[in-house]
């Protein structure tokens, strides 16, 4: 029997419906589970939730956008990710986010630095999902980008700024400095 064989039982292949049934927080790449980490450090889960304080507050009453942690979004069959925070608008369905958030934000862990920069950030560029911004914890700091013709665009390195989404259908910010205040005297 020749190796070829061998190899492609070894790859299992895997869609929406088995991760329906998966213990645990998993995302889905392309058939591929990927185990998120067992739990996210205390300063992971706060960065996160003073930056979905932060969108929740400046979209105020604007009824057409919502904003979430850790929501399914199911890309495809085969593909499901979790983003640690979104913006979402005009979704049509309560089961799981069907289409490109508006705002991706995800806070990096040592574990998933190289899904966030890398495997994530060209999901959701050709997603098109208008702004993804990637956030360090332990450096206080987060890289914004913009879609631009198709393509992400760095808007640059974010630490104590305001930021203002031009392309929501919620006029969103975030105020950095909020967001890292508490943070920046424990790192230094």
């Amino acid at each position: 029997m020749g190796h070829g064989m061998a190899t492609e039982k070894a790859i299992e292949y895997y869609s929406y419906t088995d991760y329906l049934h998966w213990e645990g927080k998993w995302e889905l790449i392309a058939g591929i589970p990927m185990a998120m980490s067992p739990s996210p450090t205390i300063n992971h889960q706060a960065i996160a939730g003073k930056i979905l304080n932060e969108l929740m507050n400046s979209i105020g009453d604007c009824e057409k956008c919502l904003v979430l942690g850790e929501e399914d979004w199911k890309i495809g069959n085969d593909t499901v990710l979790k983003p640690d925070v979104v913006l979402i608008c005009d979704e049509p369905n309560d089961q799981y986010i069907t289409k490109a958030p508006e705002i991706i934000v995800e806070v990096v862990s040592q574990s998933s630095a190289k899904r966030d920069e890398v495997f994530k950030f060209a999901i959701y560029e050709s997603e098109k999902v208008p702004y993804y911004i990637i956030v360090y914890p332990d450096d206080c700091k987060a890289k914004l980008y913009r879609l631009e013709n198709g393509k992400y665009s760095k808007q640059g390195d974010f630490f104590k700024e305001i930021y203002t989404f031009e392309d929501t259908t919620c006029k969103a910010k975030i105020n950095f400095d909020n967001v890292f205040k508490l943070f920046r005297s424990k790192s230094s």
